[in-house]
This record gives structure tokens, C-alpha cells and sequence, in this order.
């Protein structure tokens, strides 16, 4: 009798028991954890409501079929639709991404931790909803704030030591795997329902990479996580429901995720899961652009006065940046779409070289127009720092760091400009929230009336207020 294919049904696998005694049963008690998570949910939100002045986004909100009101459903901040918790989170999802402005977590695979606010916030404001109309106790944006830290956890520690890009699946896996772990448990699941909606994450179909990088980039990647986290809430609604999950999903011999999707090699973890990644998450505050890139356009500003009326004798444009930003970000030939320019460093520079600023609307094709910005690109050349490659692993540094210099036709130069730590980054902390602050407060203007504004602002800057809030009272204060 063969007995090769023995049907002996393993344990879980250890990493996915381990997210779900994370995410049910680790206690936060960072205060700067918690106050960080309350100026991430400000920021994440305020770049939804922008993202709403761009037709590309607001083309895929609203419900499947038109005119669709769920009763109890999840709110669309700054719009009107009342929706199911999954096409919820994916609307809100699609807004939070679509311009490249929330916050961001470089590591050997650099993503976006708010990027799962979309299910989680969906998911909370239904539940609530459901439960007051029960009779029930709703949660409260406590609960919100500990999911999105948890989240951020679960997604940043995968991502330190584990390259999904250079397998060709993009980050928003990680999206999926985290916000599925938070939501289950955000809506009551046991640990064994949080380990079936967590498999059954790893075991989904996974985006390939292509859509992010040359020679096809383009406007998938605005809703690439939108589609990860509402699939999310499927998976955690469905393992409330009892439905079973695969205890090997990551390490089944042939069929698992390492075997099939990661070249069989197993998940490294540098650090356990506790608050670190929100406490040192990276805010966007300055500019709509890859992270990688943001010092780079911080130098280009710089520059900007010393070149502006010299355009004519730049000789050569030299950009000095670590290797995760060549990878991802260095980029020649012709941009076809503003999903295209945002992920080129070049192009990057060039606006803030030329405009002594960079906003979403510089990706946009009437901007893109200006003939100056390709002469600028011509005239660039990329270059590898070592320095600036090893101090962005350096768990103690986590540095982004570019120099920018330019050459004159005369022979001469400008200082080469460095700015190693962007305005977002945690060792400019002080710096940048007055800057967030204010970024929040321009995209409230964007939707809202004054008193509006001041009663979203006034509740956020309260965070003993703030969290007592019921979920679905916050989502209310959104609504346009």
C-alpha cells in the first residue's frame, strides 16, 4: 500500500498561529504607538478626500450595481454611498492609494500600512451599525486606532526581511494578510477563525508586480490595495461564518505559498510583533510621491532658486540614492500616464527642480506637458550611494536618503544637496506634524463647511474624546 500521499492533516503553520495571538490578544500600551495611529488616521483620511477631485478615482466608487443603499452599510468618507462593508472598503481603499500620499514603510519591501484603514474603518462603522440597530454596544474608535497598530505590525515586521517583489507579487499581499488578521478579530472571531480567514489570505490569487513597474505601469496601482483589503473583509466575514481554513497554507510541500509563490524559501521575522512599525511609520507630509523619492524632491527644492533662471546652462543633472530607490523609482523613455510619472524619480526631481514644489496635479497630462521636464530627465544621471544603500536597512537609522547636484555648461556646479531623513520620517517628528496637521486641515476644506471642518479637527486633536467615539458616529462626521 502506498502510503505517499498519507492524508495527515498538520497543525498551522507557526507564522500564522502567531499573527492570530497577535492580533486577538497583544495588549498596546504605547502611548506614542496610539498618538501616532491617531495622526495616521487623520493623514490616510485627509488623502481620500483629496483623491475625490480626480476623476480617474471617483469613476470606480460607489456600489456594484447603481443606486444600491445597503441598509446599516459602511460610509464613504466625503461622498454620499452607504455600502457594503466589502465594497466599502474598497471605495475608501481607492481613495486612500490613489494619489501616492499616505504613509509608507521601507523595508526589504518597501508598502503602505495605511493602505488597510480602508477595510478596517468599513468594517468597524458596519458593525456598529448592525449592533445599535440589535440593541448592541457599537465599537469605538479605540478599537479602530489598536486595529490600525496592529496592522501596521503585522504588514511592516512581514515586510522587513521578506522581498515579494523580487518573487514579482506586489506588496498589497501583505495588505491582505493584515487586514484579514485585524478585521476577524475586530468582529469577534476566535483564534481559530482568525488562523482559517488568515489562511485562506495566504492561499488567495496574489497580484503580480506588473502593474507597478516599467514597462506597465499604471492605474491598477491606485487600487491595488483598495482590492486587497476589501477582499479582506470577505475572508474574515466568510470565517465567521465557519468556513474552514488550511493549516499548511504556507508550508504544504508543492502546493503551499512557499513552495509554489516564494521559491521555497520560508519567512524570515527580525523582531516580534508588538508597536514598532507605527510608532516609525513614514508619513508622506510634503510631496505625493514614493517614498523613495521624497528627500530627492526635498533637495530639487532646494535647488530650485539657484536654477530657475538658468535652465538653459544646466550642462547635467547628477541624483545620488540607494538601491531600493533605482530599483523601484529610476526610469528613462516616455511616461504614459500619471500612475507612470508618479514612479519615476526623474520626473520627480525635474518638477521640483523646475516648480520649487511637487503636487498630485504635476502627474496629471496638462502638467506633464511642459517641454522642460523631459529636457530636464535627459539631462539626468542616476547613481548608486553605498553609504545611502546600507543606512536604509540599518534598522537604526532606516534612512531615505538622495543628493542632488547640478552642472553648469560653464564648468561649474552647485553644492551637491543631501537630505538623508525626509520631513516624514520619525527623526523629524516635531518637524512634520505641524506639516500634517495642516495638510489635514487643507483636504477637510476640500468637502466640508467651516463648522465641519472645526468639529472633525477639534474630535481628532482630542484622543481621550476620540476614542470613546462610536465608530459609526465618526464615519457620520464624513459624510458629504
Amino acid at each position: 500500500m502506498s502510503t505517499r500521499n498519507a492524508n495527515i492533516r498538520p497543525k498551522p503553520d507557526g507564522i500564522m498561529v502567531d499573527i492570530a495571538d497577535y492580533a486577538l490578544n497583544y495588549k498596546v500600551e504605547s502611548n506614542l504607538a496610539y498618538d501616532t495611529a491617531r495622526y495616521c488616521l487623520m493623514d490616510t483620511l485627509g488623502c481620500a478626500l483629496e483623491a475625490l477631485g480626480y476623476p480617474e478615482c471617483t469613476k470606480l466608487l460607489g456600489p456594484i450595481a447603481h443606486g444600491t443603499v445597503v441598509p446599516h452599510g459602511s460610509r464613504v468618507p466625503g461622498t454620499s454611498f452607504q455600502l457594503d462593508p466589502v465594497r466599502g472598503a474598497f471605495n475608501l481603499g481607492c481613495m486612500i492609494r490613489w494619489l501616492d500620499y499616505n504613509d509608507a514603510w521601507l523595508a526589504a519591501e518597501a508598502c503602505h500600512p495605511s493602505d488597510n484603514l480602508g477595510g478596517i474603518l468599513a468594517a468597524a462603522d458596519h458593525s456598529s451599525r448592525v449592533q445599535v440597530s440589535q440593541g448592541g454596544r457599537p465599537l469605538a474608535m479605540r478599537d479602530v486606532l489598536t486595529a490600525m497598530i496592529k496592522a501596521h505590525e503585522i504588514q511592516g515586521v512581514l515586510a522587513l526581511e521578506n522581498s515579494f517583489h523580487r518573487v514579482g507579487l506586489d506588496h498589497v499581499v501583505l495588505v491582505k494578510v493584515a487586514s484579514t488578521a485585524v478585521i476577524t478579530a475586530l468582529l469577534g472571531g476566535t483564534k481559530e477563525e482568525v488562523v482559517n480567514a488568515v489562511s485562506n489570505a495566504w492561499i488567495d490569487g496574489h497580484p503580480l508586480r506588473c502593474y507597478r513597474q516599467s514597462p506597465n505601469t499604471g492605474s491598477r496601482k491606485g487600487w491595488a490595495a483598495a482590492d486587497a483589503t476589501s477582499r479582506a473583509v470577505m475572508l474574515a466575514l466568510t470565517a465567521l461564518k465557519g468556513e474552514m481554513g488550511y493549516p499548511s497554507a504556507l508550508t504544504a510541500k508543492t502546493w503551499g505559498f512557499y513552495d509554489v509563490l516564494f521559491r521555497g524559501r520560508r519567512f524570515k521575522l527580525q523582531r516580534p510583533y508588538a508597536s514598532y512599525v507605527m510608532e516609525n511609520v513614514l508619513f508622506k507630509i510634503s510631496y505625493p510621491a514614493g517614498f523613495h523619492a521624497q528627500s530627492a524632491v526635498e533637495c530639487a527644492v532646494q535647488l530650485h532658486p539657484l536654477i530657475r533662471n538658468r535652465l538653459d546652462d544646466i550642462a547635467g543633472i547628477e541624483i545620488h540614492t540607494h538601491e531600493a530607490c533605482m530599483r523601484v523609482l529610476d526610469k528613462t523613455g516616455p511616461l504614459h500616464n500619471p500612475a507612470d510619472r508618479d514612479h519615476c524619480l526623474q520626473y520627480m526631481v525635474a518638477v521640483g527642480l523646475l516648480r520649487g514644489n511637487l503636487v498630485a496635479s504635476d502627474y496629471e497630462d496638462a502638467a506633464a506637458a511642459d517641454p522642460w521636464i523631459d529636457r530636464l530627465r535627459a539631462r539626468m544621471t542616476v547613481s548608486e550611494e553605498k553609504r545611502f544603500s546600507k543606512d536604509y536597512l540599518d534598522p537604526d537609522k532606516r534612512s531615505n536618503a538622495n543628493a542632488v547636484r547640478i552642472r553648469f555648461k560653464d564648468g561649474s556646479s552647485t553644492e551637491k544637496v543631501t537630505v538623508e531623513y525626509p520631513v516624514g520620517h520619525p527623526r523629524r517628528r516635531s518637524e512634520g506634524i505641524p506639516l500634517l496637521l495642516e495638510k489635514f486641515k487643507t483636504n477637510l476644506a476640500r468637502r466640508y463647511p467651516a463648522k465641519r471642518q472645526a468639529s472633525i479637527l477639534d474630535l481628532c486633536m482630542d484622543r481621550k474624546r476620540l476614542e470613546a467615539t462610536p465608530v459609526h458616529q465618526f464615519a457620520d462626521m464624513f459624510v458629504a
